[in-house]
């Protein structure tokens, strides 16, 4: 059995949690990176034997704040980023829903044939997010593995680790520098926590 410890970034400079950012390179606003020493400090004394993390800013950095208490270096992978939200990048949810309302729909309706605009389509990215999870059910038992990513990514990942189908990602939630574990196993994965934010109380 192998463990792996997913965690998502802190929140933007330009407010991710108000806008769809994907492939846009924005870095952790203030709060973030306090939000990141946080996740730090609950896993100073994790053993960790890997760490993986999105090319982009915000998770690179959050990722690098957590190596710092480990004598690890973060492995940088560009196909566990976010969804590339394509025309919607910056965009508010109700700036979707005025500008593109198929897609407000097909979010609704909780479809994998959904085409960003301009971006990727979720069978792109649930095709990364299966890939990956293929890659994490080789590691050695008994290794901690650190994966620092996206809440879009990462939702696609649990489902294909979990084998409950992609579909149900919509089902799944996860906040900024929430922590959740997995337990994978050969034949399958167990879910032990999910978006566990205890770590980040009295943060605004």
């Amino acid at each position: 059995m192998s463990t792996l410890l997913m965690a998502r970034h802190g929140e933007t400079v330009l407010k991710s949690s108000l806008r769809y950012w994907g492939h846009t390179d924005v870095e952790l606003s203030a709060l973030g990176i306090e939000q990141a020493e946080r996740l730090r400090d609950l896993l100073a004394t994790e053993k960790i034997d890997a760490i993986y993390s999105s090319d982009l800013k915000r998770a690179s950095t959050t990722a690098e704040i957590i190596a710092s208490k480990h004598n690890i270096e973060v492995i940088i992978c560009p196909e566990i980023r976010e969804v590339c939200f394509g025309e919607l990048e910056g965009l508010t949810f109700d700036e979707v829903k005025q500008r593109y309302p198929e897609v407000v729909k097909s979010w609704m309706e909780g479809g994998l044939d959904l085409q960003y605009p301009g971006g990727e389509s979720l069978a792109e990215v649930s095709g990364r997010a299966s890939d990956f999870s293929s890659r994490l059910r080789t590691l050695p038992a008994e290794q901690t593995t650190l994966i620092v990513a996206h809440s879009g990514f990462l939702r696609l990942l649990m489902c294909h680790l979990l084998g409950i189908g992609p579909q149900h990602w919509y089902q799944l939630h996860l906040d900024f520098a929430s922590l959740s574990t997995v337990e994978a196993h050969s034949q399958r994965a167990i879910l032990r926590s999910l978006n566990n934010t205890s770590h980040l109380g009295g943060l605004n």
